[in-house]
Parts: structure tokens; C-alpha cells; sequence
């Protein structure tokens, strides 16, 4: 089978690696200039005059990336299957429809309003009460188009910095830590969940994902399950779908969904029995899914700005080191690191041991080390 993939960085690196020990093959779709996947058949093509022949050599299509034109995956659906589908890319590309949605299928979400201008900014601001969080309501990603607002009087500040014609307003949510569930679904409705994970986050970018998340309840895995499977359902699904939310005193609040496998699951490569690039593979061709179960405990890294000292880490025995190809840049994704141990105590301690090699890499923080 033939796998078309819209976008060409990491993400796809990895789907296609994940995907050739089953015999598919990929052709990538960059509509940016610069592709980084490094494999497979690449086609660039920013003015949309090869979409015909991107076409022509693919069973079926998936994204790599949520940020590209709903207009093109949908005359792309006209002629060929893509998963998932393009409503689902439709929703979580519109901050104020994802949140809508949310809404309709009970799924709980920080208090909001929208802001089209300075003054309804600080309007928005001051009936919600400050802090707030101001979002671009589309295109923003890793904490890009974000402000957050300590008093109504930051508004026009805000408005400036995030440049944006229409904003998404949150009401500051109190949280005790960020997690994230990731679930796959067949073609004939078959769901498997990933145990959740423990993210933690560092100038909007995430740096460490801990699986399975220490201290979960049973009550908040049932309650974070029902809450994608209703995604799942609604957007009649096919792939992986990654749900961010936050831990509070009263339960789960939801942030935003991810159409695509998601950072916060690369831990699955050698955390999993089945890799969430794996499952998306299998859910997109029509197989069924592998088994998600985990094996022992994990904690993805990711490499930011510089790479470090790689050698070093490749000393470790229990580190799995995972570079995209590209070069060094302030706040780009280099790579990640993915560490397993047989218990929590023992993932510190290794956690650690990697983060030296790395320079800038904020403090391991997380609920283990706050026991």
C-alpha cells in the first residue's frame, strides 16, 4: 500500500519508519519549502501544481500536520481515503470550534470568550477576571500566538505582541499538573488507549512526557477516556487522536485535541508494545490495532536548540536516542530521548543522568520528584 503524507518533518520520519517493516510505502506532500523528513519520496510543491501527481502514486492519505489547508485535504478526500478525516483537521484547526464542540459532547473546558480587537481583549479580560491566557484562535502551535494577561490593562500589549485578528480568551485554570491521553481507532471502530501521560512543559514547549502518569486515579482514566472516545466517535475517526488536559481539584479540564500522533506519545517507540506511529499506520491501512500496553516505565526528553553531547548519552544503556536530521536553532525540536526503567524511583535517577548532556535543558520537574 501506498501512504500519502501531508507535511514532511519529523512526525512523517517517524510514521514512515514505523510503516515500512509492513511493507508500505510513503510519498510526502511539502507545501512549506522545507522538508525535513529525510526518506521516502518527497514532492514539494508550494503553488499546489502537483497535487495531481502527489495523487496519482497513493492508496490513501494522512497528515503529518495539523496546519495545512482544509480546502486541499478536502479535494483530496474527493478522490482518494484520508484519515483522519477532514473535519477532524477542520475543528482543531479553529480554537473557538474546538472549543464548541468540546461543549456540545460534555467535554469540560477553561471559561472563554472571543476577542476581535484590543477592547474586547480587556472586555474578555475583566468578565472572566485575571489571569487569562489570550490564544490566536487559528495557527498557533508549541506556544506561539500566546499571552497571558495579569490585569485587563495588559490587553492592548497583548493584542500588539500576538498580531492576530481574532482571539480566544481563557480563564487561568488552577492545576496541579498537564496530562495528555493518546487513543487509536480502526476503521471498524476498534479503540485502544495508551496509558496517560505526565507532560511538562518549559517557555511553551514541551520537554518531558512520563508514562504511564505517576499518582493517576482510576476515576481520572475513566473520566479522560470517555472524554476522547467521544471525540472519537463524533468525528467518526480513523488514526491516532491526542487529547491535552489539565489535573485540577475537580477534575479534568480539556485544552485542546491533537489530529495526529503527538509528542507526548513518542514514548510509545520503545515504551509501547505498539508505537502510536505504528497504530496510526495500521488504523489509516485498514488493519487492526496493536496492543498499547506499556512496558514498564518511560520518559520522553526532547532535545531543544542544541543537540548536546549525543555521544554520551549513546553510553547510556537505557537511553533510545531519536534525532530528526536538522539543524540547531533556539526553541526548534532537535530530537528526543527516550528512557525506560522497571520503576519510577529508578526513571529519576536515569532521567537525570541524560539531562547533564544536555545544554539549557530546564529542571526534571515532575510529580515523581516532588514525592
Amino acid at each position: 500500500m501506498r501512504i500519502g503524507v501531508l507535511g514532511a518533518g519529523q512526525l512523517g520520519r517517524m510514521l514512515a519508519l514505523a510503516g515500512y517493516p509492513l511493507a508500505k510505502k510513503f510519498v510526502f506532500y511539502d507545501m512549506s519549502g522545507s522538508p525535513s523528513v529525510g526518506l521516502g519520496e518527497v514532492i514539494v510543491d508550494r503553488e499546489g501544481q502537483y497535487l495531481e501527481d502527489f495523487l496519482s502514486r497513493v492508496d490513501r492519505v494522512t497528515y503529518e500536520f495539523e496546519h495545512l489547508p482544509v480546502q486541499i485535504a478536502e479535494r483530496i478526500a474527493a478522490e482518494k481515503p484520508v484519515f483522519p478525516s477532514p473535519r477532524a483537521l477542520q475543528v482543531c484547526q479553529n480554537r473557538e470550534a474546538e472549543k464548541t464542540l468540546f461543549g456540545e459532547l460534555g467535554i469540560p473546558t477553561p471559561q472563554w470568550r472571543i476577542a476581535d480587537s484590543a477592547e474586547s481583549l480587556k472586555q474578555a479580560a475583566e468578565a472572566l477576571g485575571c489571569p487569562v491566557v489570550a490564544k490566536s484562535n487559528t495557527e498557533g502551535y508549541d506556544g506561539k500566538g500566546q499571552a497571558v494577561l495579569r490585569s485587563p490593562e495588559e490587553a492592548e500589549a497583548a493584542w500588539q505582541a500576538i498580531g492576530h485578528p481574532r482571539l480566544i480568551v481563557e480563564k487561568f485554570v488552577e492545576f496541579s499538573r498537564e496530562v495528555s491521553i493518546i487513543a487509536a481507532r480502526a476503521e471498524d471502530g476498534q479503540i485502544s488507549f495508551y496509558p496517560m501521560a505526565e507532560n511538562a512543559h518549559h517557555e511553551g514547549i514541551l520537554r518531558y512526557s512520563i508514562a504511564p502518569a505517576p499518582k493517576l486515579s482510576e476515576d481520572t482514566r475513566t473520566e479522560a477516556e470517555r472524554y476522547i472516545r467521544a471525540l472519537l466517535s463524533e468525528l467518526d475517526y480513523v488514526g491516532v487522536l491526542t487529547l491535552e488536559l489539565f489535573e485540577t481539584a475537580t477534575g479534568l479540564v480539556a485544552n485542546e485535541m491533537a489530529p495526529r500522533v503527538h509528542n507526548s506519545g513518542h514514548w510509545t517507540i520503545e515504551g509501547a508494545v505498539t508505537s502510536q506511529f505504528e497504530n496510526h499506520i495500521r488504523a489509516v491501512s485498514g488493519h487492526a490495532l496493536g496492543d498499547t500496553s506499556p512496558r514498564g516505565v518511560s520518559c520522553m526528553i526532547n532535545i531543544i536548540g542544541e543537540h548536546g553531547d549525543i555521544d554520551s548519552i549513546l553510553k547510556l544503556p537505557y537511553a533510545h536516542v531519536h534525532l530528526y536530521d536538522k539543524g540547531e536553532r533556539p526553541g526548534r525540536k532537535l530530537g528526543h530521548i527516550n528512557v525506560l526503567a522497571d520503576s519510577y524511583e529508578e526513571l529519576v535517577w536515569r532521567v537525570r543522568n541524560c539531562v547533564e548532556f544536555l545544554p539549557g535543558s530546564p529542571d526534571f520537574d515532575c510529580s515523581l520528584t516532588r514525592l
